[in-house]
């Protein structure tokens, strides 16, 4: 039924969403910004790092503000040790470590700033996961020092016990699961489905960018060719002089639209088709749990020695496939109301300001 006092334009809408935002960070009790690139150069490499500013009022922490450095890695050790602690539950994703698309300087002022975006969303994503947030590990990583840091982390798992952990889950993934439930059958199908949709939708929208400046930069060189012109055409002098000033100002327009598309829709589609890939993940760890259940029953119906051992083996693993399913039932609910709000705010900010850009595009031209 249409409800009367929805917001009908997009500008209206966009706010509305910022509303809602706003609503729920009035519960928020840790809020994290990641800001102030550094370059470092020693005699082995040269990196990058950012400062992480952390304010909470949670029990668990010692004081109410921090400020750390951390570089790329640290990012990635972080969402590694969240997904082993908890292996069902959707850890957002890191940008990729190298951006291969037009050999872009790794360095580069732009690089460095999309990346910290995406970083910063990165953890203020897990600060607002009721069970990822509650981590030891995210602790560590917001308030210990480099030093501080780098001796946690060799306090994790030996190579060998990973070593053996990865060789389960790839026996587990080549035997496969025999009774996968519906719903997670349902939740593939979809995934798969979205995955194709938002990967289609990032590789158009990025080749419109790149064609769309090309476009921009033939446009600069046009303008200034017009006002030549009229200076040697004294009878044309007014019109040419006319027409080097719209393209001056449809260059100025085009330009913003471009600058636009690229902060404001590229990051968030690409975002999520890499959300695409982390989901995909997710749900083979679930089906390895359940496949490794599976195994054992079957061995257990087999086996004529050690079966107490083994019956209680199995009474962990249903509960850790019991355990497995909850936990990915619920971020998945969580996780599609993120994905929409991102892609419908993104989405609504796009057509308004492409309204906006024809709007005076074509104004101006007038």
């Amino acid at each position: 039924m249409f409800n009367a006092s929805m917001p009908t334009s997009p500008g209206s809408m966009v706010n509305q969403c910022k509303f809602e935002e706003d609503e729920e960070s009035d519960s928020k009790d840790i809020f994290i910004t990641v800001d102030n690139p550094e370059s470092h150069v020693t005699a082995i490499e040269t990196f990058i790092t950012y400062r992480v500013l952390t304010k909470t009022t949670r029990s668990e922490f010692d004081n109410s503000e921090y400020e750390v450095r951390r570089r790329y890695q640290d990012f990635l050790w972080l969402k590694g040790k969240l997904e082993d602690a908890h292996s069902t539950l959707i850890v957002h994703p890191l940008p990729e470590k190298f951006v291969v698309k037009g050999m872009v300087e790794r360095f580069n002022g732009d690089f460095i700033e999309t990346r910290r975006k995406a970083l910063h969303k990165f953890l203020n994503r897990i600060a607002d996961h009721p069970i990822l947030s509650c981590s030891e590990d995210f602790k560590v990583f917001l308030s210990a020092q480099a030093w501080e840091l780098t001796t946690y982390k060799k306090q994790g798992p030996g190579f060998l016990s990973r070593m053996g952990e990865t060789v389960r889950a790839v026996a587990n993934s080549v035997r496969g699961v025999k009774n996968r439930p519906e719903e997670f059958t349902a939740i593939q199908e979809y995934v798969e489905d979205f995955s194709n949709k938002i990967g289609s939708l990032d590789k158009v929208t990025q080749r419109i960018v790149k064609e769309q400046k090309e476009y921009l930069e033939e446009l600069k060189e046009y303008g200034p060719t017009y006002t030549l012109w009229s200076g040697s055409e004294e009878e044309l002098a007014e019109q040419l002089k006319g027409v080097a000033g719209c393209i001056e100002r449809c260059c100025k327009e085009t330009e913003e639209q471009v600058g636009h598309l690229s902060d404001t829709l590229v990051p968030v589609l690409h975002e999520y088709v890499l959300c695409a890939e982390t989901l995909k993940a997710v749900l083979r760890r679930r089906d390895n749990i359940q496949a490794e259940f599976e195994a054992k029953n079957e061995a257990l119906a087999t086996k004529k020695v050690d079966r107490d051992a083994l019956k209680e083996e199995i009474d962990k693993l249903e509960d850790r496939v019991e355990w497995a399913n909850n936990a990915l039932k619920g971020d998945w609910g969580r996780w599609q109301r993120s994905m929409r709000g991102d892609l419908k705010s993104a989405f609504l900010s796009t057509a308004e300001k492409n309204v906006d850009y024809y709007e005076k595009v074509r104004y101006k031209i007038l």
